[in-house]
């Protein structure tokens, strides 16, 4: 087990010069690799400077670089405009798509009494490990998994194994790990590190990925004043990489405000979310600090779907976002929701549970679809005059003598208050 490289405190500023050549360094000390597949995330995850770092691997490596695999997980294939804003000059004709739910070879399968354990008693079934079949019979022997880590809904903290098992897993394994998040309660695993979905990824690593040739590259990314920093770059092929980067994140990503918010604007680029699957990010990562009987308005103009795969869109304009109750009942009752568990997981993680008001400003979705699903509407026309992203900072602003709390992007962090904790 090797760590090559741990750089970062709250106060770092890497260059992208400084992360190539530390990432030249480290993949250096790997020695002679012949047949590299690089994983990174999609353009959802694009501040994680992973694109950047693709090239840079593929700069070093050149024509042993045999193929770039994004994280899809169920998101939409990328585009070649997108390909070619995040990856730069890395080649297209590299780049494979994963497919969920056709593309996948299951390693071993976690056992049901662990699954058992890790839920509190509520759920009993197995978990497999699924992967991309390019990773399990690729011939690879360099695995690069590049991303950020970052606090997470569904798992606590973002990347290291999830990268893997998750963004190029399949249906089982990304339903089942969805619906443990959201049974064991998401407010419970935010921006933490040892949580019951990740000692299952854990488990699923040490006993069935022990032969795969995957390293990790992780970043922590941060805010400073005229925009983002990475704050830290690890590098290695085990747990403790993950680890130290989580630490870093939670010190860089997690913002404690003093009192509840009773307003919060949070603004989703076009260029990052199209759907509320991605989008509900602005729901999960403020939902500790807004108040009972605040509102949280997003503003979303790229926004024009619910799920980016099919079958989910259409499970969540069936069911909206009614909260936890609601949603098992519906398990329960409905054979399809049964079967796409992350849709019934992402349906109680985008509820306010009634808590606080949630008004959605849509680019391209009408007043009737968000209301059906349990949303309120505002035209975004009207919404960017009354709170335009140019004019606002982040965090406190007074607008026509209103308090109002502005995020730009909910992808950054993890917002809550103090007296939640």
């Amino acid at each position: 087990m090797s760590l090559y490289c741990a750089i970062g405190t709250p106060q770092t500023d890497l260059t992208l010069d400084d992360l190539n050549q530390h990432l030249v360094q480290a993949l250096n000390l790997m020695g002679s690799r012949q047949r590299v597949l690089l994983i990174p995330p999609d353009q959802s995850r694009k501040h994680s400077r992973a694109g950047e770092l693709t090239e840079f691997a593929w700069q070093h490596f050149g024509s042993r670089v045999k193929a770039v695999l994004p994280a899809l997980g169920t998101h939409t294939p990328m585009t070649a405009e997108q390909i070619s804003g995040m990856f730069g000059a890395t080649p297209k004709e590299l780049f494979l798509e994963h497919n969920w739910r056709k593309d996948i070879v299951t390693l071993g399968e976690v056992p049901a009494e662990y699954i058992h354990l890790q839920s509190e008693g509520k759920l009993n079934f197995p978990w497999p490990a699924q992967v991309n079949h390019h990773i399990a019979n690729g011939g690879f022997d360099l695995i690069l998994s590049i991303g950020q880590v970052v606090p997470h809904e569904v798992i606590g903290m973002a990347n290291f194994n999830k990268n893997i098992f998750v963004g190029t897993g399949g249906v089982l394994g990304i339903h089942r790990t969805h619906f443990l998040g959201a049974v064991y309660g998401m407010e419970r695993m935010m921006g933490r590190a040892d949580t019951p979905v990740r000692r299952i990824l854990n488990y699923a690593s040490d006993h069935f990925a022990q032969g795969l040739p995957i390293v990790y590259v992780l970043t922590v990314v941060g805010k400073k004043q005229n925009g983002l920093a990475v704050r830290g770059l690890f590098i290695g092929d085990d747990i403790e990489c993950f680890e130290r980067a989580a630490a870093l994140s939670l010190a860089v990503n997690f913002e404690i405000v003093d009192e509840p918010i009773r307003k919060a604007v949070v603004y989703l680029h076009p260029s990052e979310y199209h759907s509320t699957w991605i989008g509900n990010k602005a729901v999960y990562r403020t939902r500790m600090a807004l108040a009972d009987d605040a509102e949280l308005i997003i503003l979303a103009p790229g926004v024009r779907e619910f799920g980016e795969d099919a079958v989910i869109d259409r499970l969540i304009r069936k069911f909206g976002y009614k909260g936890t109750e609601a949603t098992l009942r519906a398990v329960e009752c409905d054979e399809e929701l049964a079967l796409n568990l992350s849709a019934a997981a992402h349906l109680i993680h985008g509820s306010s549970e009634g808590r606080f008001k949630i008004t959605w400003s849509p680019g391209k979705l009408s007043s009737d679809e968000i209301t059906s699903v349990g949303f309120a509407y505002r035209p975004l026309g009207e919404m960017l005059k009354q709170y335009n992203p140019e004019k606002m900072n982040q965090g406190k602003n007074l607008i026509n003598g209103e308090e109002v709390f502005y995020i730009s992007n909910p992808g950054l962090g993890l917002w809550a208050y103090r007296g939640r904790l």
